[in-house]
């Protein structure tokens, strides 16, 4: 495994900027995360600093059926080709921030997933190439009102049901120089661990994902793909905390609380 670098975004004197975090510290940078980045000297205080979402994204991008332990738990056919749906930029919520539920929505459920964080455009890219593109990853709760979703029979709701404000936590960090199809993802509700999956169990690897993405739509620097779920989902109450882990990339948490 190449070296790790951990980019996080944080709000400093109340603005936002970005660095590499390194234990307990973390460097500050200037330019681009994505392209010109460059070291300011600063070197700040984690425990000083509001960590943010580590990225603003233009496109979410989510995949459903990806993972074949669910897909067989749930008796899915296999796809012949990646199913996704977007989730609204705007669902975009920070380490430690709150997801809020909107009133009557329902159940609300957790999904904790891996996140992949294009960091150069991508157009038709080849498979072979495709890494290329990829900045880094990241951990994601594709959280989900999951009543909203077929309410209506005629048409299913997913951009609806997974783009609630709060609804797509992420975090801490962006990690490089991780292989994913050695990591697991880890799911933990209250501290009782509800999901443990190995990310190869996924039916389209990172390189295909992009690939085949990039040939439908240009991805831009910054966007995400969340590469799906696996078994373990399960639906949140008020006052409890949801953590999704990835190893070299740390732990996101979260607590759910519902409107007034």
């Amino acid at each position: 495994m190449a070296a790790i670098t951990r980019w996080v975004r944080f709000e400093h004197q109340g603005q936002a900027a970005f660095g590499t975090l390194d234990g307990t510290t973390v460097a500050a940078h200037e330019g681009d995360m994505f392209g010109t980045a460059r070291p300011t000297g600063q070197t700040l205080a984690l425990s000083g600093l509001k960590l943010l979402a580590p990225v603003r994204p233009g496109k979410v991008l989510a995949l459903w059926n990806n993972y074949m332990a669910l897909a067989s738990k749930l008796g899915l056919a296999d796809p012949a080709e990646p199913l996704y749906f977007m989730k609204a930029p705007s669902s975009l919520l920070g380490p430690g921030d709150a997801i809020v539920a909107p009133k009557g929505k329902g159940k609300i459920v957790f999904e904790g997933e891996l996140a992949v964080v294009i960091g150069r455009r991508a157009k038709a890219v080849s498979e072979a190439d495709a890494l290329e593109h990829v900045f880094g990853y990241t951990c994601c709760n594709d959280v989900t009102a999951a009543e909203v979703l077929n309410r209506d029979a005629s048409f299913a709701q997913w951009v609806r049901a997974k783009s609630y404000d709060t609804f797509c936590p992420l975090g801490p960090c962006i990690a490089t120089g991780l292989d994913p199809a050695t990591l697991s993802v880890k799911t933990w509700l209250d501290g009782q661990l509800r999901q443990d999956y190995p990310l190869a169990d996924i039916r389209f690897s990172v390189p295909r994902l992009v690939s085949l993405i990039s040939h439908d739509m240009t991805l831009e620097p910054g966007d995400l793909i969340l590469c799906g779920t696996s078994v373990g989902v399960g639906s949140l109450k008020p006052g409890q905390a949801v953590e999704v882990e990835i190893e070299g990339i740390g732990k996101l948490t979260n607590r759910f609380e519902t409107a007034d």
